[in-house]
């Protein structure tokens, strides 16, 4: 196992490379200009300021020469320096990141509990009123994207209805404590988790119904399991496979949702900064943004490989 996943982490330094280099050309290619932060061609401002402005980014040398200093400087573990305010972008990341892996952590585990759950009920239960009152619901989820449930949820749940806060991370003027970021983070990590939760049911459901059927689980009952160890023992073992990838896969749209999420609930993570890096064109931090979601991108593929060897016993990596 060791030497497998010292194979991926070196596979997946390729790869990490490869995507900081098409997120620099795509960043440098998009319409605008840094510069126009500090000097308004609008509002009076020259050619030889915007010059000037550009000489002191260093944004007036050649992309492959900025590439290059950028990459050298991000391998000795700085990530540069904002264009909008200069601040430090890997302490700005380091203060946002916390608040980001906390939405998406509670997000992903409500949906990995509850989807996991409704889909062993529906698969064991098939054409029940829970089954088809509960598939109906995941085509729900599944065809609404994030921003839609988030403002759904702001407005039912937190304006019309007030059970929760409309936003933020902590109460203002109360001193923080965990119950109180739990009654915060519960709402936008519910909405978040809207339809991945749906689909971990759909795809737990046709699982359970294609292992129900197997000739083992008969051989199961023969011997004279109960049937609470045939189902979790024999039948949901055999059935996690599918449903661990899909919930690998589902962590590049949970950070692209976190995105919306943070915005609609003021959330202070990395979503609401990304939004913030782009309106402003800033280019370091945009960067260390990409580079770090693909980091951690990279790391959940890792862990969702090694889940399949815990998950299954007859899968070993060598």
């Amino acid at each position: 196992m060791l030497a497998y996943v010292t194979r991926r982490v070196l596979v997946s330094l390729p790869v990490l490379f490869g995507v900081t280099l098409v997120v620099f050309v795509l960043v440098n290619l998009m319409p605008g200009d840094p510069a126009t932060y500090f000097v308004n061609p609008e509002l009076g401002g020259t050619a030889e300021q915007m010059a000037a402005v550009r000489a002191r980014l260093g944004l007036n040398q050649p992309l492959e020469v900025r590439y290059v200093k950028w990459l050298a400087e991000a391998a000795r573990g700085h990530l540069g320096y904002r264009i909008k305010n200069g601040d430090p972008v890997g302490s700005l990341i380091a203060q946002h990141f916390s608040a980001t892996v906390l939405l998406v952590g509670v997000a992903l585990s409500l949906g990995i509990a509850v989807g996991v759950s409704l889909g062993i009920v529906t698969a064991l239960r098939q054409y029940s009123v829970w089954d088809y009152t509960l598939t109906a619901l995941s085509f729900l989820g599944v065809s609404m994207p994030a921003f839609i449930t988030g403002i759904f949820g702001l407005y039912t749940l937190a304006l019309r209805l007030p059970l929760f806060p409309a936003g933020g991370l902590v109460t203002v003027g109360a001193p923080p404590s965990f119950w109180d970021t739990l009654y915060h983070v519960i709402l936008p990590a519910c909405m978040l988790s809207f339809g991945y939760l749906a689909m971990f049911m759909r795809y737990t459901r046709f699982s359970m119904l294609e292992v129900l059927h197997q000739d083992f689980m008969a051989t199961a009952r023969a011997k004279g399991l109960g049937e609470r160890r045939v189902i979790g023992v024999h039948a949901l073992r055999n059935a996690l496979l599918p449903v661990v990838t899909a919930i690998g896969l589902s962590l590049p749209g949970l950070v692209v949702g976190a995105v919306f999420i943070e915005t609609i609930f003021s959330w202070p993570g990395m979503g609401s900064l990304y939004l913030d890096a782009v309106q402003a064109r800033d280019y370091p931090l945009i960067m260390g943004l990409d580079l770090v979601s693909a980091g951690a991108i990279l790391l959940t593929n890792l862990l969702t490989d090694v889940a399949y060897a815990l998950v299954d016993p007859r899968i070993r990596y060598r």
